[in-house]
């Protein structure tokens, strides 16, 4: 056995950006950057009013209370930028400034006069109006050519809104690394079976396919192979004809009659990495290097040690192969003491509360045996103590977790 962080080099060993593709904009959502993104354009590509009112070409000079104005024409948004001897028009949000204004007067801060004669609307200022007021310069928000979003972003809603406002169709992004999901265990019965005597529904592998969605892989073959080396064997050459480069498996890789996997990969020639880590839960973990070039990581088959290996070992993984930089820490009061066994670096799941006066603190669950899964799905986070940890008193700065890399941890007021 192993300690984490050694495990975790060598599952990262040699880990790098497997590959950029080109995507439509609309698909980019949910994806990671490829490459830096670099405007082409300014925003706002125009000067223009930020709000409903008058412009004024004053001449740099600030325009007194009670000065009246006669408005030359009104100017609304998409409409061509004017270039005239005029000194005043009405202008609405987002509508390009004539060339001479420098000045817009929001509406409320004007009264309308009575027009004379027929003649040109006419304005009285309520308040003094100075020079810059109320105006958006072009390229005030993005200069054109700077770098907007960089390689290894990860592309949400407000990525998405600037990617559009810029004007971009096309996305490079991260090739999401493929994956095979091989569930051992003849007792796994798919859900909506009715479950035989010694059976029991197969959580891991419907978690794994989406926990490696939210991560931004692609799980493109989820089976039940049972606990018949055969079967194992051929399931994972069908996986291994997929071009997957990386296959996980559930459960046999401890100690046990039917913990079949690594001596099947012994047989195939794989090269080990480890087998076994200083993980709680998760210790029977098990890595190895397949002949064929993907990696192989068998996970223990406990619900919540399939869920921790997962977390903690494979999704670094999976950020070095999206071109992502290593997670960035996060940590957080202990709302209560915590003790763990010397020795392995343990994972708790865990739930983020903000008091009355604002302050977030960290409650680590009750019940955190890896069999159990409703206390873990009334859970929000993870947190992490080092090996070397036994006991943590209650305020101490513990490291805290989002349950996938690309989603930070939500919390609840208490």
């Amino acid at each position: 056995m192993i300690g984490y962080h050694e495990a975790l080099a060598r599952m990262l060993e040699g880990a790098r950006l497997l590959a950029v593709q080109q995507v439509a904009l609309a698909a980019a959502t949910g994806r990671v950057l490829g490459r830096d993104v670099v405007s082409g354009i300014a925003l706002p590509p125009f000067d223009n009013a930020a709000m409903d009112g008058v412009a004024l070409a004053s001449g740099g000079q600030p325009r007194v209370a009670g000065s009246e104005w006669e408005i030359a024409a009104r100017i609304g948004a998409g409409d061509m930028p004017r270039d005239d001897a005029a000194s005043a028009w009405e202008i609405m949000t987002g509508a390009p400034l004539p060339a001479r204004a420098d000045i817009v007067v929001p509406v409320e801060r004007v009264e309308a006069l009575a027009v004379r004669d027929a003649g040109a609307p006419r304005i009285r200022l309520l308040a003094q109006a100075e020079p810059g007021a109320n105006i958006r310069r072009r390229g005030e928000d993005v200069p054109t050519g700077c770098v907007v979003l960089k390689q290894g972003t990860f592309v949400g809603d407000a990525q998405m809104l600037l990617l559009a406002g810029l004007g971009i169709d096309r996305v490079d992004v991260a090739r999401r690394p493929r994956v095979a999901v091989l569930a051992t265990g003849r007792e796994l019965v798919a859900q909506g079976q009715p479950l035989p005597p010694g059976g029991i529904h197969d959580a891991t592998s419907p978690y794994l396919a989406a926990a490696l969605a939210t991560a931004g892989a692609e799980a493109v073959r989820v089976v039940r192979v049972g606990d018949e080396v055969a079967d194992f064997q051929a399931a994972l050459d069908t996986a291994l004809a997929d071009g997957v480069d990386l296959v996980l498996s559930t459960g046999a890789v401890s100690k046990g009659h039917y913990d079949f996997i690594p001596s099947a990969l012994d047989a195939r020639g794989a090269e080990r990495r480890f087998h076994g880590v200083a993980l709680r839960p998760g210790k029977p973990v098990f890595c190895a290097r397949l002949r064929e070039g993907p990696l192989f990581v068998g996970l223990p088959g406990n619900p919540l040690s399939t869920v921790v290996g997962f977390r903690f070992l494979v999704e670094p993984l999976l950020r070095a192969w999206l071109g992502m930089s290593v997670e960035q820490e996060c940590r957080l009061p202990l709302a209560t003491a915590c003790s763990k066994r010397v020795g392995l670096h343990a994972a708790f799941h865990a739930t983020l509360r903000s008091d009355g006066e604002g302050c977030m603190r960290v409650h680590v669950g009750a019940e955190q045996a890896s069999f159990r899964l409703l206390p873990f799905s009334q859970s929000s986070a993870w947190i992490t103590l080092p090996a070397e940890t036994e006991y943590v008193e209650a305020g101490t700065l513990v490291r805290v977790h989002g349950y996938s890399h690309l989603r930070p941890p939500p919390w609840t007021p208490a």
